[in-house]
């Protein structure tokens, strides 16, 4: 019979014969709100307070047990009780105490679940401690439980990696102690509940057993954690938080532990990384929303055509194909299409050969994949995605024959880097129809995808295009028509501050180590031997008839291209790459170059720190991303912010550049370009937008929530 608790309160109880069931009731995820708290407290206690009770049994309603934090409280001051005391108290209980778990268990959902003395679990049970994905770190208990009930490698894994476990390697790892044959969380904890009380299985709390049986073998684990973290990690905060507090358990007494897990999680809330870490959360999410996803209704999608079978057009295909839609490739030969296959299939055995894929599966796939020479092919699909050479007329060719062949309502989509997308629609004659599809190479593992929106496409295209995203994975960014868009139009600017720099006396060897110490994993010279010297001095090529005769123009990456020194395709670039090595080391021709240069421009070489080369790079990446924001070719600085996170290796503690300039002050930036502007007021001329923002004492936030 219902308990006194109202049948509409966060947690309901309700007794199943000597069993009293808590019911999580937080939809959509049972976020552990203060209610949810509150509710867990008290249900513990009805248990303790009623003598025909022998045990509790936690569970969660609808799609899961309890998916962690309450994101509506997050920034906002903590309302009693905390989880760690909620914690503490379901361990303490007096009566046993069962947690049965369905879909999510995660963060302090699993912190919840480890404080109870027993823990079954659904086969579609996800576990997980992701806290340091946010900067953050277990703090209501799951450094010292997961430990003891795990084993250090296997806890410390969970928690710096912030993975999940499915059921089944979460009960090989000690992590719960069965999996249920019922189909239903409730069902399943009140079948062990009654199993466990009819063995008379004694209340096992986690905290009365240490956290290692093996100290000194704990402590050689956490020992090699610590280095290979601190080398990973590159320079993150609560990863080395996180070891610290599992190191701590070893020493101190359960309850000491507990606390001083706790100021070390307060250490990780006040700290600027999180901040930047919550901000990349919220900003992911809020990109998925445009203006077209919530005025049109996406056209559907049941097949995929892709023009061109080279490293995006494949990587392109294998994406689509991985999202379970068939796909056309059209090439324009034989040849040329037997390699575009071979480009596909080359994906695939790579995951067969790692064995993530088995062979059957692999053939599976291929069998949702078909190629043409002839247009033709692509009469029926919903959505051709084109990725051919970047080059206006050769592209404009291709959209003339996909205008002839593709059915009415089919949405033709270019892959385009930098090219006007309007120029584009423009030669068809169904630019309602047209959109850019941005990927990112390799397209199949990239995750960011601009959505580029051109003045005649139709709403519902632009929803499909977002709806096309969700279903491959991808991190959407509407993007406005300029010449790169959002990320191309601003790296364009920073790389040009870096080559400035290496005229100026800075080589390029010591702007890539300001770069990664700054916390991307390449700098902007290694990335480019990476790409490809060649796509951006064909664009330097491209651009030189409309080039500002004003502007300065440094030359050195010219001379390099001219020497047929693309990078690592041809065994040199900026760097040298011997016997195709991976990782490049410092070639003195191209110090030798460099010198030359400067000598020709008359440019005196002087010293620069880390510190100015980070100053200048980045305060040229948030002028021109102030710009694009003005423009309305990004919506918002948070949608700026996303395409340097998932596109561009911008570090993402920092939580992108538009983050970044406003943890260090808009005014700090300000006074930077104007500083650097004394020796040109051109390149470095300041944003309207930022001087608007820097006098209102506003900040790049505040163009995110203009309502609030």
């Amino acid at each position: 019979m219902p308990s006194s608790s109202s049948a509409a309160a966060a947690v309901r109880t309700q007794r199943h014969g000597v069993l009293l069931v808590a019911t999580i009731a937080n939809p959509p995820v049972n976020a552990l709100s203060a209610e949810i708290r509150k509710g867990l407290l008290r249900a513990v206690e009805a248990a303790e307070a009623d003598p025909e009770v022998r045990a509790l049994v936690l569970v969660g309603e609808g799609r899961g047990f309890i998916a962690g934090a309450d994101i509506r409280e997050f920034g906002k001051p903590p309302l009693p009780p905390s989880l760690p005391e909620v914690c503490n108290r379901i361990e303490a209980s007096g009566k046993p105490v069962v947690a049965a778990i369905h879909g999510p268990a995660l963060g302090g959902g699993l912190e919840v679940a480890m404080a109870a003395h027993y823990r079954v679990a659904l086969r579609d049970a996800k576990l997980g401690l992701p806290e340091v994905n946010l900067g953050l770190m277990p703090g209501s208990g799951g450094t010292q439980r997961a430990p003891r009930l795990m084993g250090v490698a296997p806890a410390l894994d969970l928690m710096l990696t912030g993975r999940h476990l499915g059921a089944r390697e979460a009960l090989e790892a000690g992590l719960i102690d069965r999996i249920a044959e019922e189909a239903d969380a409730e069902a399943a904890g009140v079948a062990y509940a009654q199993q466990l009380l009819a063995s008379r299985a004694a209340i096992r709390r986690s905290g009365d057993s240490p956290l290692a049986a093996d100290i000194e073998g704990a402590r050689a684990v956490l020992k090699k954690a610590a280095a290979d973290t601190a080398k990973k990690s590159r320079g993150l905060f609560s990863p080395l938080k996180i070891i610290e507090a599992v190191e701590a358990g070893l020493d101190l007494p359960f309850a000491e532990a507990l606390r001083n897990e706790r100021q070390l999680f307060l250490q990780c809330i006040d700290s600027p990384q999180r901040a930047g870490l919550v901000h990349a959360f919220f900003a992911e999410r809020e990109v998925a929303k445009a203006p077209e996803t919530r005025s049109a209704r996406p056209r559907a999608i049941g097949s995929v055509g892709v023009v061109g079978g080279g490293t995006m057009g494949a990587g392109i295909a294998v994406a689509v194909l991985d999202a379970g839609l068939p796909v056309t490739m059209v090439e324009r030969d034989e040849a040329s299409l037997a390699r575009g296959r071979a480009n596909v299939e080359k994906v695939y055995d790579g995951l067969v050969a790692k064995g993530r894929l088995t062979p059957e599966a692999k053939a599976a796939v291929l069998a949702r994949f078909a190629g043409s020479t002839d247009y033709a092919a692509f009469a029926d699909v919903d959505l051709v995605i084109e990725a051919v050479f970047e080059d206006i007329e050769v592209k404009k060719s291709v959209f003339a024959e996909l205008d002839r062949v593709c059915k009415p309502g089919a949405v033709l989509a270019t892959n385009t880097s930098y090219l006007d997308i309007d120029a584009i629609a423009a030669s068809i004659a169904r630019p309602q129809d047209v959109i850019g599809l941005h990927f990112f190479s390799p397209a199949n593992i990239m995750k960011l995808l601009e959505i580029v929106v051109p003045a005649k496409v139709s709403a519902d295209v632009v929803a499909t295009a977002f709806e096309l995203a969700k279903k491959l994975r991808k991190v959407p960014v509407r993007a406005g028509v300029c010449d790169g868009f959002i990320g191309n139009r601003i790296l364009a600017k920073y790389r040009q501050a870096a080559d400035y720099l290496v005229e100026d006396g800075a080589s390029p060897y010591e702007i890539d180590e300001a770069v990664r110490a700054f916390g991307y994993p390449m700098g902007p010279f290694q990335v480019s031997d990476l790409a490809g010297g060649d796509i951006g001095w064909a664009t330097r090529k491209r651009k030189a008839a409309t080039r500002d005769p004003r502007a300065r123009y440094v030359q050195i990456a010219d001379r390099i291209c001219e020497r047929g020194w693309f990078g690592q395709k041809t065994g040199r670039g900026w760097y040298l790459y011997p016997q195709g090595a991976r990782t490049g080391t410092p070639d003195p021709e191209v110090l030798a170059i460099i010198d030359a240069e400067r000598e020709r421009a008359g440019v005196k070489p002087r010293k620069f720190s880390a510190e100015e080369i980070v100053r200048r790079y980045m305060a040229a990446m948030i002028n021109e991303g102030a710009n694009v924001v003005r423009e309305g070719i990004a919506l918002r600085p948070l949608d700026v912010d996303v395409v340097f996170l998932s596109g561009y290796g911008f570090p993402r503690y920092r939580g992108g550049p538009m983050k970044y300039a406003d943890t260090i002050g808009l005014d700090r930036v300000l006074a930077d370009l104007r500083e650097f502007a004394q020796e040109d007021p051109l390149f470095w001329q300041p944003s309207p937008l930022l001087v608007e923002l820097v006098t209102q004492g506003r900040n790049f936030d505040s163009l995110n929530h203009p309502a609030d």
